[in-house]
């Protein structure tokens, strides 16, 4: 029934040495700041593509732009 390598006791074995690695208390900080990471990748993702001009702001990509 489990094959392969995310049987129970493999992923039971990778958090008990993330616990010790990390310790309990920086666990929260983890997961917030990759669910972070996670949000600003799909937003960066979804948005459209932006080049930044001579003074370093962003502007949009003009082949996109209406005309």
């Amino acid at each position: 029934m489990f094959e392969g390598i995310f049987q129970p006791i493999h992923l039971l074995v990778i958090v008990i040495v993330i616990l010790i690695f990390f310790g309990p208390g920086k666990l929260p900080e983890i997961g917030s700041s990759l669910g972070k990471a996670i949000n600003d990748f799909k937003k960066a993702m979804s948005e459209p593509e932006k080049k930044p001009d001579e003074n370093g702001k962003k502007i949009e990509d003009k082949k996109d732009s209406p005309q």
